[in-house]
């Protein structure tokens, strides 16, 4: 699966007897503008976010006249726009303007391990926050990987890969929290985004163990190549 895509808001005015509910800080322009460019946080932008709420079926109109469907999570916290199915046949075909993009097999399997994960977080019913260690995340790759990996070549393709899945918008970076058992104060810390399980679902989770053995074969390969180097 390749997930698809992914503010500083005016002051108001000054309220006045005829203003009306959709007041000037917030109209299509303030919502759609964002948009376009990524995912809208509730926990990032609470005003804007309230807005949304406020003005989301006039969003969707807006945003259908551009082949494009809102995508919208009040209990999870986020919305993103979504490119729509491909036409029919006899219909011109749109371009694009929420792009695709294409993942590495390494980057697209740490998102199923980080999905799979906070899946095992949510059934715990414990904390809405999966934060994850550097360390943490290590150890859902290693198991994937050929006993004797080199070490620390694993933490540098790991971090690249969190890097990407950072661009992405599915992992956020926290300041180190030192006092943690086995957590030292530089150790990095990830924030698994909840919004990882729109694009990897439920259907795909289901079909994960029976994917696992592909993924070994695949992994395999660049390790072996790597040896006759």
């Amino acid at each position: 699966m390749h997930p698809s895509d992914m503010f500083e808001t005016p002051d108001a005015p000054e309220a006045s007897p005829s203003a009306t509910p959709s007041a000037p800080s917030h109209d299509l322009t303030t919502l759609v503008v964002p948009l376009l460019k990524g995912v809208l946080y509730r926990d990032e932008d609470t005003a804007l976010w309230a807005a949304l709420l406020k003005l989301q079926v006039r969003v969707r109109d807006y945003v259908a006249v551009l082949a494009l469907d809102l995508v919208l999570d009040e209990a999870e916290g986020y919305a993103f726009l979504r490119a729509r199915s491909s036409p029919i046949d006899d219909e011109p075909k749109l371009p694009r303007l929420v792009a695709r993009r294409p993942l590495s097999f390494q980057v697209s399997l740490l998102l199923a391990l980080l999905r799979k994960k906070l899946a095992e977080f949510d059934a715990s019913g414990g904390d809405t926050r999966l934060i994850l260690s550097r360390d943490a995340v290590v150890e859902l790759v290693r198991v994937f990987l050929p006993a004797g990996s080199n070490e620390s070549r694993l933490m540098d393709q790991v971090e690249t890969h969190l890097n990407k899945i950072i661009d992405l918008g599915f992992v956020r970076r926290l300041k180190p929290q030192a006092g943690s058992v086995g957590r030292t104060a530089r150790e990095p810390v990830y924030e698994v985004r909840r919004i990882l399980k729109a694009f990897v679902d439920a259907q795909w989770l289901a079909d994960f163990d029976l994917r696992l053995a592909a993924y070994q074969a695949q992994l395999d390969k660049p390790e072996a190549g790597a040896a006759d180097d």
